[in-house]
């Protein structure tokens, strides 16, 4: 088997972003006479884009003749044209005694051209006799493409012919030649400007870079199927200025590249990093550079070292007093480019490596010393970069000092993953000092919590618990950092549990440092251990809290617990929450930090136990106080809770492109995906995408059991039962059912029944089973008592009247379904509150007009099976349900039923399924298929897109 890293070339990939210019190649081609210049940088994709054009004329009546011409230092005269003609022998018709001239020059169309003329004794009518004879034998080919690549390196008798051939050209002759302008002796590609005579086709093409999504499909081609993440695309592209040539080698060159290419953006930057340049694109960078005179080559390393666009002056200042015309040199010859106004450096940060990679140690480390002189004596000193500057001019005391100063400038800016970076790379180096090593821990793990997802901050956290540098107070911190860490970025709950509670014996007599440990471990919604359990270690909070030494870590404390009180059901909780300062209060930045956290938390705690409009009213005082400071996990976290109370309020409009767009940017967080993935899973069955809604289900459960917290378990197992039922899938639907009953048991948390208990009953009901049903509203009832808990409270009113229902107790069953309408339109509860509006309905004598109405309240909210169903029982009762006159007509575009029909489609969804789900036929959803496919100009169901 081959190394992973030796890799055989199978060709070029498709063709990628130049259909337009393609298409602009072909259409002169098609009619001659006609030449076309195409222009662009190295590696542009010039000599891809006429290997296409060539590959598309096969085949047809015009021969495509290609040669390239060469970096020679003594180009041989015509060498390019004598190529291309030497080996079109088997089409020449008729050439005219002129081109005897030719013989000498083409042995191998000796015996097919005429007898050499006489000599003429001037070199100039020679000469001329040559162009004559290079035009007639091109004529003679009849119908002929000629493709001069490279032109930039042609000699300049090739160039005088070329000139002379298309001031006059052969009828069935087009010409393509493709050149870099920055190369040219001159600015025209043919030494002098070309006036393209009447009738002659003339376009001229410059290719430019591609754009990150042309970068992605590009990578995508070359490894044969669609793996490129967006992440990894914009990454690429930027470091690669979306050169094509450059793409392609970068993908080349690495480790795994499927693997590679589907990591997230931090990870494809260090993927990225680690790589490497390409052999093939540092030997052609290397080369270029080596060409230039050594005051430029001076310059372009300065300006490879230094890594950012500078001004001529500090490019100068790093070089060693440069003259200006050798930067004009770079510029004109595209070594470097002007980025923006007086700011000049190379285009692709992989050619700066590559010069910065070739530079000799010596002077590359006397560079970045004098780059760290300039930059030092700016006014707002670039920290980040001097940083970077000392540890590659192995200045490690400056190193140190500089990327501490960066790091604490990055968090003032709220850029904590730049952060975090940085002290990481100081503290993992084997020479920083013990108290160094100490001091910048703390920081990394305080930063490390805060901030959002760096690929090395939990491993580098980790390496530190058997760091022997570290003292013991701050090994016990870093156990108590490192155990919320776990919880945030991998939902291992009992190992993160198990690191607070040894971080909390570590730092037993140090009340101030474990008072957070023991906050977490009071969090009761993390694991499923009783309530009972996180009470003991709330009421150990709360003896210490009043002894806390600062405001902040008080406020830190209370962020946790009042959030882990309410979410309980305790009504306490209110009382506790009083204590916090308004958010009027002036605090520095890390209270405001944790004022942020409790809002959102007390928010996150509304929103399950059913208190939606204080939800709301926390959430936008958290968002704003997490905005102000710059707190990007807290902001997160807010985001899917505020996901979450749009889908429970009704306000769905653009929420599944808002939850597709959180999942993008949190996917790295389990706590808040899981979240999302829970109401995406809810979206998609009030939409009867079965499909979508089993694997949002799935995802929110988490890829472990401790990925998701126990209310989201219980919510997603609660989904899926709903969602089977809708299916019919009773027995299947109980068994989930059944699990999330026994969840809330082991929790002792009743409070948390809303999503899953109605859905029990309703399967114990399906079964003959309402003693069952009866058994389990009493334990609920029982397990609420005490507590504040207005959506679980609902939710039993609720089952109530289904079981009264279904015993057929109509006077009872009523009273209840009233009494929960209304009180799930008082929280705010407007999809739950419809759909047992209609459960009332059916309990009732028939009242059409009502469940119309309500159908009309279901299509409001894009509850498309509700609705469906609704229509469905008029339709089952045997009113008809005509549609209303002067309804509007949606011409070309899908009407709602047919976006529905569409957007199931697309899914994957047969026919049957969508009958299934709209309460339709089979033969109905035919039809509306057919109207779908004809306005979306679709051939078939599988070209539906949406």
């Amino acid at each position: 088997m081959l190394d992973d890293a030796v890799r055989t070339r199978s060709g070029p990939p498709p063709l990628i972003g130049r259909d337009a210019e393609l298409a602009a190649l072909r259409a002169a081609t098609a009619r001659p006479p006609s030449v076309a210049f195409v222009a662009g940088e190295a590696g542009i994709g010039k000599t891809r884009l006429v290997a296409e054009l060539a590959a598309t004329a096969r085949g047809g009546p015009a021969q495509v003749v290609m040669a390239a011409c060469q970096p020679l230092a003594d180009p041989f005269p015509y060498g390019v044209l004598l190529d291309c003609l030497s080996r079109c022998g088997h089409r020449l018709r008729d050439p005219g005694p002129v081109t005897g001239a030719l013989r000498d020059h083409l042995p191998e169309l000796a015996a097919q051209l005429p007898p050499a003329p006489p000599p003429l004794g001037d070199p100039v009518a020679e000469r001329h006799r040559v162009f004559r004879a290079i035009r007639q034998l091109l004529a003679a080919l009849g119908p002929t493409v000629l493709v001069v690549e490279d032109l930039h390196w042609a000699d300049e008798r090739t160039r005088q012919v070329l000139r002379f051939v298309l001031a006059d050209p052969p009828p069935e002759l087009s010409v393509v030649a493709t050149y870099r302008s920055e190369d040219l002796p001159a600015q025209a590609p043919l030494g002098r400007a070309l006036r393209i005579p009447p009738g002659v086709t003339g376009v001229h093409l410059t290719l430019r870079p591609f754009e990150a999504g042309e970068v992605r499909a590009m990578v995508n081609a070359v490894l044969g199927a669609p793996l490129t993440s967006a992440h990894f695309a914009e990454a690429l592209w930027r470091e690669t200025a979306g050169i094509p040539f450059v793409v392609e080698e970068t993908v080349r060159a690495l480790p795994a590249p499927e693997r590679d290419v589907r990591t997230d953006e931090t990870a494809a930057r260090w993927v990225l990093a680690e790589t490497g340049v390409p052999a093939l694109v540092r030997e052609a960078v290397q080369e270029r550079v080596r060409g230039l005179p050594p005051a430029a080559r001076a310059l372009a390393e300065a300006a490879a070292v230094l890594d950012v666009a500078e001004s001529a002056d500090t490019l100068a200042a790093v070089a060693g007093e440069a003259e200006l015309d050798q930067l004009t040199l770079l510029v004109r010859s595209a070594v470097l480019v002007e980025v923006s106004a007086d700011r000049y450096g190379f285009r692709c940060p992989m050619a700066a490596r590559a010069v910065r990679e070739s530079t000799p140690g010596p002077w590359r480390g006397e560079l970045h010393k004098r780059a760290i002189r300039v930059l030092s004596g700016l006014d707002r000193k670039p920290l980040a970069r001097l940083a970077a500057h000392a540890k590659a001019g192995g200045l490690v005391t400056d190193w140190l000092r500089y990327s501490e100063l960066a790091a604490d400038a990055a968090v003032a800016g709220r850029d904590v993953p730049t952060a975090i970076d940085l002290l990481c790379q100081v503290i993992s180096d084997a020479d920083a000092r013990a108290e160094d090593v100490n001091r910048l821990a703390m920081k990394l793990c305080d930063n490390a919590v805060a901030g959002l997802h760096s690929p090395s901050a939990l491993a580098r956290v980790e390496d530190l618990l058997s760091d022997p540098r570290l003292t013991a107070d701050v090994r016990g911190e870093v156990h108590l950092w490192f155990g919320l860490l776990l919880l945030r970025q991998t939902g291992e709950s009992d190992r993160a549990e198990a690191e607070i509670a040894h971080a909390v014996e570590l730092l037993a007599d140090q009340p101030g440092r474990i008072a957070r440990g023991m906050a977490v471990l009071a969090v009761p919604y993390l694991n499923t251990a009783p309530l009972a359990e996180h009470q003991a270690w709330l009421d150990r909070v709360e003896g210490i809290l009043d002894h806390l030494p600062t405001r902040a870590l008080r406020l830190a404390v209370l962020a946790t617990t009042l959030g882990g009180r309410l979410i309980a059901g305790d009504p306490s909780a209110w009382d506790r929450a009083a204590r916090l300062p308004a958010p009027a209060e002036a605090l520095d930045p890390e209270e405001v930090r944790h004022l942020a956290r409790a809002h959102c938390n007390l928010a996150d705690a509304c929103s399950w136990i059913g208190h939606h409009q204080r939800a709301k009213a926390f959430l936008r005082t958290g968002l704003t106080l997490a905005a102000r400071v710059g707190a990007p996990y807290v902001i997160g976290a807010a985001e899917a809770t505020a996901v979450r109370l749009d889908w429970l309020t009704g306000q769905w409009s653009g929420l599944e492109e808002r939850i597709a767009e959180l999942l993008r940017t949190y996917a790295h967080l389990p706590p808040v995906t899981t979240e999302l993935n829970l109401a995406c899973g809810w979206l998609a069955t009030a939409r009867g995408d079965w499909a979508r809604a089993e694997a949002g289900f799935q995802a929110a459960e988490g890829a472990h059991p401790a990925a998701a917290t126990i209310p989201v378990r219980i919510a997603a197992v609660g989904g899926l039962a709903a969602m089977l039922l809708s299916r019919g899938e009773t027995a299947a639907a109980e068994r989930q059912a059944e699990r999330g009953v026994a969840l809330l048991r082991g929790k002792g948390a009743w409070i948390w029944a809303g999503e899953v208990v109605p859905h029990a009953v309703e399967c114990y009901l399906a079964g003959d089973r309402p003693e069952a049903a009866r058994d389990l509203l009493a334990e609920l009832a029982d397990g609420l008592t005490g507590t504040d808990a207005p959506f679980a409270q609902a939710t039993l009113t609720a089952c109530r009247a289904r079981l009264a229902a279904a015993t057929g107790e109509r006077g009872e069953a009523q009273r209840f379904y009233q009494a929960a309408v209304e009180e799930h339109r008082e929280l705010g509860l407007t999809y739950r509150a419809t759909q047992l509006a209609e459960a009332a309905l059916r309990a009732a004598p028939p009242d059409t007009a009502a469940l119309g109405s309500l159908a009309q309240t279901y299509d409001a909210l894009g509850a498309t099976v509700d609705a469906a169903r609704c229509r469905h029982h008029i339709r089952s009762i045997g009113v008809p349900t005509p549609s209303p006159r002067g309804r509007r007509g949606y011409g070309s575009q899908l009407s709602p039923r047919e976006q529905d029909i569409a957007r199931l489609v697309a899914s994957g969804r047969t026919n049957r399924e969508i009958a299934q789900a709209l309460f339709i036929s089979r033969r109905t959803v035919e039809e509306y298929v057919a109207k779908v496919c004809r306005k979306l100009n679709a051939a078939s169901r599988h070209d539906i897109r949406l």
